[in-house]
């Protein structure tokens, strides 16, 4: 039987509010496809609670920065998941 000292620390304490952060080319459709992908996994009565998008310095790529109250673990790890497996995201924080 595993004992407390056995299980991974885990540095967020849950519910909580987390930022996720999607890079990408510039465009209209990039936010849209970030928030898709997030609310996908966010439960009925979830929502995303703040976006903010914000251009590179040269204007050729942009991030979209959503905050949402994550339930678990599993949760932050299958939206990141989902968007790495989308070709237009490029990176993610």
């Amino acid at each position: 039987m595993p004992q407390e000292s056995d299980r991974p620390l885990e540095l967020l304490e849950f519910p909580c509010r987390y930022e996720i952060k999607a890079m990408g080319k510039c465009g209209p459709a990039f936010e849209a496809l970030v928030c898709e992908i997030v609310s996908r996994h966010l439960n009925n009565s979830a929502a995303i609670i703040d976006v903010a998008t914000r251009p590179s310095a040269r204007g050729r790529y942009q991030s979209v920065s959503c905050t949402i109250e994550a339930d678990d673990r599993a949760q932050l790890d299958s939206i990141f998941l989902d968007l790495h497996s989308e070709a237009n995201v490029l990176a993610t924080l």
